[in-house]
């Protein structure tokens, strides 16, 4: 029986009772965010904890005790008994409950908030063979960098890319690739790691940053700066970053091969890097 987390009280799942004026259901007025939990330890939270406050600034949703989530994170990962196991955390905060006005309701509704804590084994087999994505028409909002509970277009397009049989679905934006659907994206042009600039039309992902940073300490080359649809072609190696994805080749755009068609050495050398700040941290 998983128990989570629910406005002030820790309970099984199936008690959970959402109010039908949460505006969160009616609106998707709120913010999530997810955080990796290895072998009982939470992963890189301070940077997690960071957007989740950026987030809910952008909407205005008054933040909770963010101290309090980390421990509240951390008692259902002992409730779960996920302490030996690959997990993953999922926060979910909207503007609370009220009558349904499209303005922001009077001061004084609490923000719902409900968190979770599940078993997310890493996707290892995928990690060593890559996988293949679908290119779609980015259509989402122009705030992208909000980690809004807004996801409809993000569903759509990963649905296409399933019905396709990809992983993934990749955004392009007159001509260029922002990201995926929930993840981020880069790739090795030129032996340069080239990433879209973090601005208000991608996620500010913690996996994408940890990655640049990773960058700068094993001598990769990098360049934030738009990819072209046509660059994708031109492409050495691509990957994938997200918080569950970690770091994940890409072999396969569309119909088309990336390079040969197998994870090259700079995504693999990359992936080391990541698994080795994964063991400091949990050693810590």
């Amino acid at each position: 029986m998983m128990r989570v987390y629910y406005n002030g009280r820790f309970m099984p799942k199936s008690a959970v009772c959402i109010s039908p004026d949460d505006r969160g259901f009616l609106f998707a007025d709120g913010v999530y965010e997810v955080i990796r939990s290895y072998g009982g330890r939470l992963f890189m939270p301070d940077a997690h904890f960071r957007r989740l406050r950026c987030s809910l600034d952008a909407l205005a949703i008054a933040a909770p005790d963010l101290t309090r989530l980390e421990e509240i994170a951390r008692q259902l990962i002992a409730d779960n008994h996920l302490e030996q196991a690959d997990a993953s955390i999922y926060i979910q905060i909207t503007r609370g409950a009220a009558p349904r006005q499209h303005t922001f309701p009077d001061t004084g509704v609490r923000p719902t908030i409900y968190v979770s804590a599940r078993s997310a084994p890493c996707p290892r087999e995928k990690w060593e063979r890559g996988v293949a994505v679908l290119t779609v028409p980015d259509l989402r909002w122009m705030r992208c960098d909000i980690k809004s509970l807004a996801l409809l277009p993000n569903v759509l397009a990963g649905e296409k890319a399933r019905a396709a049989g990809c992983e993934e679905a990749v955004f392009l934006r007159d001509g260029y690739v922002t990201e995926g659907s929930h993840t981020s994206f880069a790739a090795f042009i030129h032996g340069r790691l080239t990433t879209h600039p973090a601005n208000h039309l991608i996620l500010p992902s913690v996996t994408r940053e940890i990655v640049l940073d990773l960058c700068r300490k094993v001598a990769i080359p990098v360049k934030e700066t738009p990819i072209s649809e046509s660059d994708l072609e031109d492409s050495d190696e691509i990957l994938l970053m997200g918080t569950t994805t970690e770091i994940m080749p890409v072999v396969r755009v569309d119909d088309r091969p990336v390079s040969d068609g197998r994870p090259g050495p700079l995504t693999r050398k990359l992936q080391e890097a990541y698994r080795n700040l994964k063991m400091r941290c949990h050693t810590a």
